[in-house]
């Protein structure tokens, strides 16, 4: 695919979201998005790690007991490079991974689900597969892993592309008005 940009409200946005088709597929990738071999964690700023840590109680009751080690021994989250990242438990999972039989899933996320907290998890985790750099303003782009390539056989089964997939975490970080554009250029254009 080539790279085109569209922009749209101050947003570049890679139109590889809008024509990508991709829908999760967690039974086959075991949620591979948390537990990818990295230095490097989910990006996170200043106002999500107040959040988790005001949390962090609760969200603890749903981490295995070697997470939790972790974080007490080191915290939940690091700064390399400048950038703010949640730690990863040996250098794969992160630390917020619990797992659901055979599938890696996110506590945070749990306990926002199960209405004991109210932060939902960062917004680079809820964007997945979208990725954002700043130059002057948000780049978004679709981030292509060997370890998506179900999301992306299931994504030609179900017909969403990245954008609607990733519709509400889109929404949440850049408000309806701006995405219900992106999709009206999308409908149109690709």
């Amino acid at each position: 695919m080539d790279s085109k940009f569209i922009q749209i409200d101050g947003l570049l946005v890679n139109e590889e979201i809008l024509t990508t088709k991709f829908t999760c597929d967690l039974s086959k990738c075991k949620g591979a998005c948390c537990t990818m071999k990295s230095d490097y964690g989910a990006p996170v700023t200043d106002t999500e790690i107040s959040m988790i840590d005001k949390n962090l109680g609760v969200i603890k009751e749903y981490l295995p007991s070697e997470h939790l080690k972790q974080i007490e021994k080191n915290s939940f989250w690091e700064e390399k490079e400048g950038i703010l990242m949640t730690r990863s438990y040996k250098k794969q999972a992160c630390v917020f991974v619990y797992y659901d039989g055979d599938i890696a899933k996110c506590g945070i996320e749990r306990a926002y689900r199960d209405g004991r907290i109210d932060f939902l998890k960062p917004i680079s985790c809820h964007l997945f597969p979208v990725r954002v750099r700043d130059f002057g303003g948000p780049v978004l782009r679709f981030e292509k892993y060997d370890e998506c390539s179900p999301a992306l056989k299931k994504g030609q089964k179900t017909g969403l592309n990245v954008l609607e997939f990733c519709n509400e975490a889109l929404t949440r970080a850049y408000g309806s008005e701006s995405i219900a554009k992106l999709q009206d250029y999308s409908e149109k254009k690709c």
